[in-house]
């Protein structure tokens, strides 16, 4: 039964604008989102065989550190819940139809039941009439009469293993009240799992029912999520690599400040981008989990930060492939396309990252995000295609120069980026399966490692490109030069009698073609 709910428990398909338009406009209307607050804005129940859901949310949430309960020191009977993992009802309200409210007399008492039911997601098959031999999910007369349920409640087998687990929570309409209103209850969690919250109802006369309230949900150590609370220590961990490989770049810098190339700032850019995108993150995610909020101006710098640095990241890898700085003195004509590409990246990466970190806040369908993944995937792969082929020209033309240093530089390059796109489809099919294998997140405090890989994968390619072209006091070996005298001392060929007069000679015809080409261009 679960497995059908899961389809049908996101509720961004229900809004018929573009998903860029309504994120945008989530981060102008608001100055914080709710995290682990789920929250209900009046909205409505689903059918679902004989009765009636809404999917109030799911998170992975670790088992309480101290299960003896505790008072807070300012209230002798105010629970403190710190170091639990709870849910807490803040408050729920259902309202129904009118027409429901006036046919029961005021003076009756449970004129309708809404329930509330959490199960860890390993007991699905506990809730409905599976295990009775029944496709119902709600008890019949004929059920009842078995003993086996009460009539009218949704049929829950409790797991004996855990008892009082999947939980239910009852809420009864009275008389000929619109509203029935929760009572405001905490639920412990003392198991470590992915927890779902599902609200249900049987009786067909509530068809129409909304509902309105919030649901809190706690870990032991914080607000964040389990499947997002190791990115925390992995963005603090990345933020020090990032310093680490910034602090001995800078330093390279500065010894070498003389002999610096254009080349060496774009680098430098992309360091500063990724020290400053790890750092937000890691900021954002410690005041998400302190305060369960996430202030809206910190995720929107994160998430420019990283596309930002992810757009200047493939253009560098892509102006490094055409040979920029070494092979020729500029792109020519390609800025214009250069140029364009990343800012049709940039805007495509912009739009998904909103999407994918808003939701984890509020259960955004999949769906939503298949949408934006497809534009960034097919740019990936313009990027990969321009990049290996600029390659290949720029290997060609290097080796028609017999420029031994700077060939050796590029295949040495080309080496590691067919490693980094091998990795990358091999992760990708990875990444394909797990998600495949794993539609209601079973395995969600592995899930961490999917965004990381990316991340780690990014730096290891800037610190190859760090190290290949880093400042040094002979920048010839890899910088662009008119003439041929230079490349030649560097190269140490030896080139005597009619062989070098060949050799410069070819090598002064194919600079002026690379010029020619760039007016092309």
């Amino acid at each position: 039964m679960l497995q059908d709910m899961k389809q049908r428990q996101f509720r961004w398909g229900r809004i018929k604008i573009p998903m860029f338009v309504v994120c945008f406009g989530l981060f102008l209307c608001f100055s914080n989102v709710n995290a682990s607050i789920h929250e209900y804005r009046m909205e409505a129940f689903s059918p679902k065989s004989d009765a009636f859901f809404f999917h109030g949310g799911s998170e992975g949430l670790y088992a309480s550190k101290l299960h003896e309960p505790t008072t807070d020191a300012s209230s002798e009977t105010k629970p403190s819940f710190k170091g639990k993992s709870i849910i807490s009802f803040d408050p729920v309200t259902f309202v129904r139809p009118k027409e429901t409210a006036k046919s029961h007399h005021q003076m009756q008492q449970n004129t309708g039941l809404v329930e509330a039911i959490i199960l860890e997601v390993k007991d699905r098959a506990r809730i409905g009439g599976s295990s009775l031999k029944s496709d119902a999910i709600c008890c019949d007369k004929q059920l009842a009469d078995q003993g086996s349920c009460n009539q009218g409640e949704v049929i829950i087998q409790h797991n004996p293993n855990n008892l009082g687990w999947p939980k239910r929570i009852k809420t009864f309409f009275q008389g000929d009240n619109e509203e029935a209103k929760m009572d405001v209850e905490t639920v412990e969690i003392n198991s470590t799992g992915m927890y779902y919250l599902y609200f249900m109802f049987c009786d067909p006369q509530l068809k129409g029912t909304l509902i309105k309230g919030r649901t809190v949900w706690k870990n032991p150590n914080g607000y964040l999520p389990g499947k997002m609370a190791p990115l925390m220590t992995f963005y603090g961990l990345m933020s020090l690599a990032y310093l680490v490989l910034g602090l001995a770049w800078f330093l390279r810098f500065v010894q070498f400040w003389k002999d610096i190339i254009h080349l060496h700032y774009h680098i430098t850019l992309v360091i500063a981008l990724g020290m400053c995108e790890m750092a937000v993150w890691y900021f954002e995610y410690s005041n998400f989990n302190s305060t369960g909020t996430r202030p809206m101006g910190i995720t929107l710098w994160a998430v420019t930060f990283g596309s930002v640095k992810k757009t200047l990241s493939r253009l560098l890898l892509l102006v490094v492939s055409m040979g920029f700085g070494v092979v020729r003195p500029t792109l020519g004509g390609l800025t214009s396309k250069v140029v364009l590409l990343g800012l049709i990246y940039f805007i495509a990466t912009e739009a998904l990252e909103l999407v994918e970190h808003l939701g984890n806040i509020n259960d955004f369908s999949g769906k939503a995000k298949l949408v934006l993944v497809l534009p960034v995937a097919f740019l990936d792969a313009c990027f990969i295609l321009w990049i290996f082929s600029s390659l290949s020209k720029t290997l060609e033309k290097l080796q028609m120069r017999r420029n031994l240093a700077k060939l050796e530089l590029y295949r040495k390059f080309t080496n590691a980026l067919a490693v980094s796109v091998l990795l990358s489809i091999a992760w990708i099919g990875f990444e394909l399966y797990f998600n495949a294998t794993d539609p209601l997140s079973e395995f969600w405090q592995i899930a961490w490692i999917i965004p990381a890989f990316w991340n780690m994968l990014a730096y290891c390619l800037l610190v190859v490109i760090c190290v290949l072209w880093a400042p040094s006091r002979n920048p010839t070996r890899y910088a662009y030069m008119e003439g041929m005298g230079e490349d030649s001392d560097e190269e140490g060929i030896a080139l005597t009698g009619n062989s070098g007069d060949m050799a410069m000679k070819l090598e002064r015809q194919a600079i002026g073609d690379d010029l020619e080409e760039d007016k092309r261009e």
